[in-house]
């Protein structure tokens, strides 16, 4: 079967196609195979480091299953399936544990014609969607629906800050307009402000002409701020988010795209009563809980760019690029 790994080759860490047996199921495994990949910011991280041997990359991947084991009973050849970002992580909170087996990073990932991967790391996928909406699920659907619905508790009438157009953002809009919840989305770019509107957004701040987004924030909830903030940009965006939000309001933190930015201090958050968590994909119980909500509510994720299987390095580079909106998917 053709397989991409990442390599150690002098010193660099590089992409490559190469032709790997087709693996056969344990007794407790499906074999599944993949049909597309979706592709997300921690995949370039991932790239640039050092490895010392061989390693399938990508986290995010649906698929049919074609093969299950003699022991395996809750799934069966036909199924379409998506594997869990944590292996092992089925349910309750987060244990240091799940990061022995994280797909694309600790053991192999998806981007490959087929994975073979344990009975309780794969969830059958809402019958409605493509295999690419499907691949787009496992992190940043996810790590959106644990940030506002399992931890953020979001209710109708609701106020959500998102930030930029990428896959966990837009999920994050899609999630909080089915749960009745008011949308303002910031971006840099005026050409994506009308994408985000036409999604469903209430309000679109352009944070390069409005570099104090926060205070329109504050402007558009008549003083209060907003009840969740979807922070992605980490350092170089945080102070401004809680200065964005409201007593008793609760950022999900996220991602680091953000860069170096003001000295933090704890003063907002001890002021306002803000809760402020980590955010960290999620469980196999949520995943499953987020496909029921997704079928019921006929919901697509947004897939922006479809590269073909050959296309793996462009797919990143356009990832890497921030030209996307919503997910970069690759067809396998």
């Amino acid at each position: 079967m053709r397989a991409y790994e990442l390599r150690n080759e002098s010193g660099k860490t590089v992409l490559a196609m190469t032709e790997r047996p087709r693996p056969a199921p344990a007794a407790d495994e499906v074999l599944v195979r993949m049909r597309a990949a979706s592709l997300n910011f921690r995949d370039l991280l991932i790239g640039r480091a050092p490895r010392n041997a061989p390693l399938i990359p990508l986290c995010d991947g649906a698929g049919e299953v074609v093969e299950t084991g003699a022991a395996v009973r809750s799934i069966k050849a036909g199924d379409r399936v998506a594997g869990t970002y944590f292996q092992d992580w089925l349910s309750g909170p987060l244990t240091a544990n799940a990061f022995r087996t994280v797909l694309g990073q600790t053991v192999d990932g998806v981007l490959a014609e087929y994975v073979a991967l344990k009975e309780h790391g794969v969830v059958r996928v809402p019958g409605h969607l493509s295999f690419e909406e499907a691949a787009a699920l496992p992190c940043a659907g996810l790590t959106a629906w644990q940030a506002l619905v399992t931890q953020g508790r979001i209710k109708p009438g609701d106020t959500v800050v998102v930030m930029g157009t990428g896959g966990v953002s837009i999920f994050a809009l899609q999630f909080a307009l089915m749960s009745g919840a008011r949308v303002i989305a910031t971006t840099g770019s005026e050409s994506k402000e009308q994408r985000l509107k036409s999604l469903g957004a209430g309000a679109v701040i352009n944070y390069k002409s409005t570099p104090d987004w926060e205070k329109q924030v504050l402007e558009l909830t008549g003083g209060a701020g907003a009840d969740h903030v979807v922070e992605v940009g980490g350092a170089g965006t945080l102070p401004r988010s809680l200065r964005a939000l409201r007593h008793g309001g609760f950022v999900s933190l996220i991602g680091v795209l953000g860069g170096a930015g003001e000295k933090f201090s704890p003063g907002n958050i001890i002021m306002k009563g803000a809760r402020l968590r980590g955010i960290f994909v999620g469980s196999r119980d949520m995943f499953e809980e987020m496909n029921r909500a997704i079928e019921l509510n006929a919901m697509r994720p947004v897939v922006d760019r479809v590269f073909q299987f050959e296309e793996a390095a462009p797919a990143l580079a356009f990832v890497e690029s921030g030209a996307h909106f919503g997910k970069v998917c690759i067809r396998i």
